[in-house]
C-alpha cells in the first residue's frame, strides 16, 4: 500500500543515532569551534587580514581625487596608464574600474604610505601577486590601509572578482624602488668590486 509524502509512516521507522556517529558529530563541532577561534587569531597576530579604515565615499568624488593625485605626482606612463611617484608618508590612491587599475604606483622601499582603494563602477577584487594579499574593492567605499613595502620589485595587481567581459585584462602594477640607503649600499659594493677587478687586471 502506497502513502503520499504528507502522511507520516506507521510505527517506529527511525533508529537511534549510533555511538560512532555521535563521536564524529562531536569532533566536527569541536573542529568548527577551532576554526572559528583561528579567524580572529590570524587577524590580530598573523597579519592575514590587515586592519584598515573603511568609510563611505561618492564614486565621482573618489575619481576626482584620483585625477588630482595623478596630476600632482605623475612621472610618466606605462601602456597609457599614468605612473605616479608620491613622496613617502603621503596618501596614495588606486582606482578600480572596468577594466583597469589606475594609476601605476611607484613607491619607495621601506617608506610608509596610506593607500586608498575604491571602485567607481562595480565590485572588483584586489589581489597583489605574488603576495597573498586580497581585498574586496566596493563602489561607494574608500578602504584606507597603512602600508610599508619592504621588498623592491614589480608587483602585479589582479582583479579576482569577475567584473565583466574584460575582466581578464584588468591587471595593474605597483613598482617598489630601492630606498636611497639600499642604492648607496649597492653602489658601494659595485665600486669595490670594480676596484678589485681593476687591481687584478693591473697585475
Amino acid at each position: 500500500m502506497y502513502h503520499s509524502g504528507l502522511e507520516a509512516p506507521q510505527g517506529i521507522w527511525w533508529k537511534p543515532v549510533h555511538g560512532s556517529e555521535k563521536v564524529w558529530a562531536t569532533i566536527a563541532f569541536a573542529w568548527c569551534l577551532v576554526l572559528f577561534a583561528m579567524m580572529p587569531f590570524w587577524h590580530l597576530r598573523g597579519g592575514q587580514n590587515p586592519s584598515g579604515i573603511r568609510h563611505r565615499v561618492d564614486p565621482v568624488a573618489f575619481r576626482t581625487r584620483v585625477t588630482e593625485f595623478i596630476e600632482e605626482y605623475k612621472v610618466g606612463t606605462d601602456n597609457q596608464i599614468p605612473v605616479v611617484e608620491p613622496p613617502p608618508g603621503s596618501h596614495i590612491y588606486l582606482q578600480g574600474a572596468m577594466w583597469s587599475w589606475t594609476p601605476v604606483l611607484r613607491l619607495k622601499q621601506g617608506a610608509e604610505y596610506i593607500l586608498h582603494l575604491s571602485s567607481v563602477d562595480v565590485n572588483h577584487g584586489f589581489s597583489l601577486y605574488p603576495l597573498n594579499i586580497n581585498f574586496q574593492v566596493v563602489p561607494g567605499y574608500d578602504y584606507g590601509l597603512r602600508i610599508t613595502p619592504h621588498e623592491a620589485g614589480e608587483f602585479q595587481i589582479v582583479c579576482n572578482e569577475f567584473c565583466g567581459i574584460g575582466h581578464h585584462l584588468m591587471v595593474g602594477k605597483v613598482v617598489v624602488v630601492p630606498s636611497d640607503d639600499e642604492q648607496a649600499a649597492g653602489t658601494t659594493v659595485d665600486t669595490a668590486a670594480a676596484a678589485v677587478a681593476t687591481e687584478g687586471g693591473s697585475r
